[in-house]
């Protein structure tokens, strides 16, 4: 990394000293302002780059969406863009089964995968389509998030049968945001298999429960 930060370094003065003209009056060397201004502006953005673009998760995807030209929200703006997010999200789900919950600055959505998914199959139920364009139509006008989606299932079956079907139902539900316009860089996609329960696996129910998708949203700031 600091071999590439100093390239950049190097490569930024040889362009300074490309662009040097002569006084005709004193002899002297001197640089164009603009050219000069350029030049560094364009540095100081490229070591920024090469600090940042190797990061992975939210990371990222804060980097794609600052890199797309989407600014970030500030200060006491942050709570009331959620909470017209969560407005809408709310008005857009109400009596599909898909759950709202508020925690801080995030919204998340709880798909249970009996609604969103047939038994062992990752290939997202057509009855679901209008709810997941729903979400897309309310995350396209909120762009200034971004979103993880997440797959759990219960406890029944194999760890890493698990943990495959996590990641693909998860995968799914992304793929099918991507493909309602939902800018792919904001999407961060994880299967944690049985790994993160929210009820008891020794009942139907609470097995019901963890067998789920989560979208959490989350501010860019």
């Amino acid at each position: 990394m600091m071999k590439k930060v100093l390239g950049l370094i190097l490569g930024a003065s040889l362009m300074l000293a490309g662009c040097t003209t002569t006084d005709p009056y004193t002899g002297e060397q001197k640089t164009n302002k603009a050219t000069k201004g350029a030049a560094l502006g364009a540095l100081g953005g490229a070591i920024i780059g090469a600090l940042t673009n190797t990061s992975s998760g939210k990371q990222a995807a804060r980097n794609a969406l600052i890199g797309a030209g989407i600014g970030a929200l500030a200060g006491g703006s942050v709570g009331f863009y959620m909470d017209q997010q969560e407005k809408k999200l709310r008005e857009r789900l109400a009596g599909t089964g898909v759950g709202v919950t508020r925690n801080g600055d995030s919204i998340i959505l709880n798909m249970p995968g009996n609604i969103t998914f047939a038994t062992d199959s990752a290939a997202v139920n057509a009855n679901f389509y209008r709810v997941l364009d729903d979400v897309s139509l309310v995350l396209n006008e909120f762009e200034k998030t971004y979103v993880n989606v997440d797959g759990h299932t219960d406890s029944t079956g194999s760890d890493s049968y698990n943990m495959t079907l996590s990641q693909q139902r998860a995968a799914s539900v992304a793929q099918y945001l991507q493909s309602r316009q939902v800018m792919a860089q904001r999407l961060i996609v994880n299967g944690y298999g049985e790994n993160a329960p929210i009820a008891d696996n020794s009942t139907a129910m609470g097995r019901q429960q963890n067998r789920r998708v989560e979208i959490q949203i989350s501010p860019l700031t």
